[in-house]
């Protein structure tokens, strides 16, 4: 039942940083959130939920996801981490958090070229 509250926390605390934050959209900011939009429908509200969960938390990819997020590529994956990282309460950790996102996506490519 945590994990469930955990994961609740989670997606409450994505949603209110992407329209708290970002109410007006630039140019740049509307082909970020196209992007955005893109890649989740892609890969799935639940993977892209594991992606941030594990770059922004200490959550957990399956292989599954891993091998959805390889199969549509760096710029869907940089996609969901930069949207998100870029908000004003995270720009102060960014390097943190764009490391463990290349960490990540050095993961998935492994066991998506294992499989």
């Amino acid at each position: 039942m945590a994990y469930t509250i955990s994961r609740a926390t989670i997606v409450f605390i994505v949603v209110a940083l992407v329209c708290a934050f970002n109410p007006s959209f630039s140019i740049e900011d509307a082909e970020a959130k196209s992007l955005w939009d893109t890649c989740l429908l892609k890969i799935g509200p639940k993977c892209a939920l594991d992606v941030i969960g594990v770059v922004f938390e200490n959550g957990t990819i399956t292989d599954a996801c891993c091998h959805d997020l390889v199969q549509e590529g760096k710029v869907c994956h940089n996609s969901l981490i930069k949207y998100i990282a870029e908000r004003p309460l995270l720009i102060s950790h960014e390097t943190k958090y764009l490391k463990k996102s290349d960490d990540l996506w050095t993961h998935c490519v492994s066991i998506s070229q294992t499989a």
